[in-house]
This record gives structure tokens, sequence and C-alpha cells, in this order.
């Protein structure tokens, strides 16, 4: 069974740094799509950062706008864990920070299925204060 748990939520201020991280047990795909997504009060969810591996190798990664430049995502294929880096953070970034992935989608797919991801985490929380 396919289990994500995030870590590495707090509180920072405004223009501050945080990682969080999010490992994966239960998994044995050889290319699958990883995401983070976030939803903050009131609002819908929307996606962050999405990428896919195949091979163990990220071969296909994209950024929402609204981090592009700020955000990264990585991963530790021994650890099997992966990382959001969040730079430059600012108040609007607050929310409740979920990891997700699927195994029936691969490379660009990941990217337009985005929304359809079937394994998800519990979620951090991030609030950045101004």
């Amino acid at each position: 069974q396919v289990q994500l748990v995030e870590s590495g939520g707090g509180s920072v201020q405004d223009g501050g740094s945080l990682r969080l991280s999010c490992a994966a047990s239960g998994y044995s795909y050889s290319s699958y799509c990883r995401g983070w997504f976030r939803q903050a009060p009131g609002k819908e969810r929307e996606w962050v950062a999405v990428f896919s591996l195949r091979g163990g190798n990220i071969n296909y990664a994209d950024y929402a706008d609204s981090v592009k430049g700020r955000f990264t995502i990585s991963q530790d294929n021994a650890k099997n864990t992966l990382f959001l880096q969040m730079n430059s953070l600012k108040p609007e970034d607050t929310a409740m920070y979920y990891c997700a992935a699927d195994s029936r989608f691969s490379d660009y797919w990941c990217y337009v299925r985005r929304n359809e991801y079937n394994n998800w985490g519990q979620g951090t929380q991030v609030t950045v204060s101004s």
C-alpha cells in the first residue's frame, strides 16, 4: 500500500525559506508522477509543482506561475523522498501543502492529469507572516 508522509512545514516571515519533505513507501514503479499541491482556507486546492520520474530520474517537471523561480523540487532516490525547497516566501503562500503521486501517468501527462492523482499525504501547514 502506498503511503505518503509530509513534513517540514512551519511558520516563517515574509521572504523566509522552508523545505518540505514527502517520504513515500510502497512504491515499486519505474515511472510515475509526483507533485506538490496546496490549499488555503476558503480556497480550492491548487497545484504547485509536478514532475515525472522514469527510472529514478526526473524527466519532466513543471511549476505553477505563482511559484516559478522561488520553489524547487528534488528527489532523493535512495530514501524515496520528495522535497520542495521554498524560497522568498510570501504571505499568499500560506496554505496546507500536500504531496501526491500516481503511477498511472508519466512524462507530460503528470501535468495534464495533475488533478487526478490518486495517492495523497496528510498535509503539512505552511504559514508566512508579513
